[in-house]
């Protein structure tokens, strides 16, 4: 088994479809955009033809996590949390400035959470394989209204121990 398998970002992709001529095992699929990792030999022709750019060679198994010590985890959630005090205070002048201002004051406060979500998401609390995504997904699997996705899923993401 390969090392890696192609990846299509669909958001990506101009549709030139080169992929389709180069990929040797027919692995892509021009009509649902995907790329059947079945058929994935991992060879990165198909990555390599992409004039977009838009697949992306990503490995079939990540490494182990690396544990993180309480200065590690207290110095992402002070940085977490200015971030959300920041969030706050610009929510706070909202209805004190003009609708010009507003639009800038929201790209602010999004700009925001998008920092606290790459730094989550970078430390490994949020990446799908992390043990700690897979001890969420087994807790919300609890619940009636969404415990068939949350089985999906889990049956699906392998977890890095």
């Amino acid at each position: 088994m390969a090392e890696f398998h192609a990846y299509r970002n669909i958001k990506l992709c101009s549709k030139d479809c080169l992929c389709l001529f180069v990929c040797p095992t027919g692995a892509t699929n021009n009509e649902t955009g995907q790329i059947d990792f079945s058929k994935c030999i991992g060879c990165g022709a198909c990555a390599n033809a992409c004039p977009a750019r838009a697949i992306t060679m990503i490995p079939n198994k990540y490494p182990k996590q690396q544990e993180k010590n309480n200065y590690v985890i207290n110095a992402l959630l002070d940085i977490a949390k200015s971030k959300i005090e920041e969030i706050k205070l610009l929510n706070g002048l909202m209805e004190k400035v003009t609708d010009e201002e507003k639009k800038l004051l929201k790209a602010l406060m999004h700009s925001n959470v998008v920092i606290i979500e790459d730094l989550m998401r970078e430390s490994g609390f949020m990446l799908p394989q992390s043990k700690n995504a897979h001890d969420l997904l087994i807790k919300i699997s609890r619940d009636e209204k969404i415990k068939d996705v949350a089985n999906k899923l889990l049956d699906k993401i392998r977890v890095n121990e």
